[in-house]
């Protein structure tokens, strides 16, 4: 199987298969993003004590892509400290705007290296990049 075709498949298992969807009611904030260009929207309920990401749990609408990263996101952060969770999503970020130049580090974002792909195509990268930026808004006020 050709290393893109798995990727899509990881993608599509996390799209049809969504981790920590569905908010908690354990939540220390409550963030809602969307993309207006798209319409893909995400609400994401954040808990943290002592820095430390205890609880991740969200809701959206979307294409694959938004759907499948939220997702994705949820898994990578829980139980990281803020640190570790900004480091892990500048990683993210930085691969969104490689131009499709990186693979990302596997050791850093796991499954996440999967949209590796989508950033070819800069309408998309808002899409993968929605449930990340919902997150940083949500830990940065936390953190403030």
């Amino acid at each position: 199987m050709e290393l893109d075709s798995l990727y899509q498949e990881v993608i599509l298992d996390h799209y049809r298969n969504p981790h920590h969807k569905g908010l908690s009611e354990n939540k220390d904030i409550q963030v809602k993003h969307n993309n207006p260009s798209c319409g893909d929207e995400v609400t994401l309920n954040l808990s943290m004590k002592d820095g430390l990401v205890q609880n991740i749990s969200w809701d959206g609408v979307g294409c694959s892509i938004s759907m499948s990263s939220v997702s994705m996101m949820s898994d990578l952060l829980l139980n990281k400290t803020y640190l570790e969770s900004i480091e892990i999503l500048d990683a993210f970020v930085e691969l969104m705007q490689s131009k499709g130049q990186s693979k990302g580090d596997e050791e850093v974002l796991d499954d996440a290296v999967a949209f590796a792909g989508v950033s070819k195509f800069p309408a998309r990268i808002k899409c993968a990049l929605l449930g990340w930026m919902a997150f940083k808004d949500a830990s940065s006020q936390l953190m403030a």
